[in-house]
């Protein structure tokens, strides 16, 4: 399993219109196949700043939702909502907690 996690700073006029398209494209996301786990965090110092923080079987069903279709709705839509470049990482625990 991998752990992907997608820094996004958006324009402050932008947040709210985000906030609702995420609103509407959330389960399309988690019933991807290979999506195990979907959630979307929110920055308590920055309001414009979100992370979108996911699980997924392999890098192979991560690399098939980035070509999906359902992605390829969502980007475009959300691209020119941001007011700085996007960071990801594309992580695996390497130890679990007790």
């Amino acid at each position: 399993m991998i752990i992907r996690i997608v820094k996004m700073t958006f324009a402050q006029e932008h947040v709210g219109q985000f906030q609702e398209l995420f609103v509407g494209w959330k389960e399309r996301i988690r019933a991807f196949p290979g999506c195990r786990h979907l959630e979307l965090l929110h920055d308590t110092h920055d309001r414009r700043v979100f992370f979108t923080y996911s699980y997924w079987d392999a890098p192979a069903d991560l690399e098939a939702y980035r070509n999906s279709d359902v992605f390829s709705e969502v980007w475009p839509t959300v691209k020119p909502l941001f007011s700085a470049p996007t960071e990801a990482w594309t992580v695996e625990r390497e130890h679990l907690l007790p």
